[in-house]
């Protein structure tokens, strides 16, 4: 169990007399379930954060959550604020011009929701002529679409969704209200927090529309994201990602949450 303490959380975890590595984890405030937020008494749950534990026992290492905005985590990592991104950050080639990344952890699609009379999107050649599938931006012209800044979903809706008015907001708890109050058409985002919101709203009209396809703008999935040259800490935590996954303890954490393969090929 992790517990915050206003904006560094420690992890509670097997004690030592020797020294062990001491490693700030940075991860946003904003609730993003099931992988992170903050509960009634404000302690850290979710499936991150149970992974995170297991990796950190494995490590030896006391690691810290350090709460900052989701567009500050990078800025906070390259300037040496925290080690160590662990928040469901996409390993992208655009994001790895600036950081690096273990292994990923897990992998999910996109997904589009959107209101009750907000019709469902298809999927079309990616005009690319490389042969891949993209969300129909025909479905999409005119339309309101929702995405976080500074995440994979904004990159994908400004490069395809030319004809709709993309606004972009600094969570997306807020474009999901104004999904709900009907103020835009669609939301772009992961497809399990997707998924979670339509179950929690779907008494409000919020549905799901399409499954978007893979796109090299999505990345291979979410790993931990460190500093260019930080090895060592990179070697140490594949290694530990390697050895929960041997142990069944990954499938074991994952189960509590998912009831489909979250690591993905």
């Amino acid at each position: 169990m992790i517990k915050s303490a206003v904006v560094v959380a420690s992890l509670a975890l097997a004690t030592s007399a020797i020294a062990k590595d001491k490693i700030r984890v940075g991860i946003s405030p904003e609730a993003y379930p099931p992988f992170t937020s903050l509960n009634a008494k404000n302690q850290w749950e979710g499936f991150e954060i149970d992974l995170l534990a297991a990796l950190c026992k494995q490590m030896d290492a006391d690691c810290k959550i350090v709460s900052i905005a989701w567009d500050g985590l990078i800025p906070a990592l390259n300037g040496k604020k925290i080690d160590m991104i662990f928040n469901s950050m996409s390993i992208t080639d655009e994001r790895k011009k600036v950081i690096d990344f273990s292994d990923k952890y897990y992998n999910s699609p996109a997904e589009i929701i959107g209101t009750k009379d907000a019709p469902n999107v298809t999927v079309v050649d990616n005009p690319d002529g490389k042969g891949g599938k993209i969300a129909n931006p025909a479905d999409l012209k005119g339309k309101t679409i929702g995405v976080q800044t500074a995440t994979i979903h904004a990159d994908y809706a400004a490069k395809y969704f030319k004809d709709a008015t993309v606004k972009v907001y600094d969570t997306a708890d807020n474009h999901n209200a104004d999904l709900v109050a009907g103020r835009i058409d669609y939301a772009l985002l992961d497809s399990v927090a997707a998924d979670d919101f339509v179950k929690a709203n779907a008494a409000k009209g919020i549905g799901a529309k399409l499954i978007v396809p893979a796109d090299p703008i999505f990345g291979v999935g979410a790993g931990a994201g460190l500093r260019k040259n930080d090895t060592k800490l990179k070697d140490k935590i594949n290694a530990a990602i390697k050895a929960v996954r041997a142990s069944g303890e990954y499938d074991a954490i994952a189960k509590k949450y998912f009831t489909f393969n979250i690591y993905g090929d």
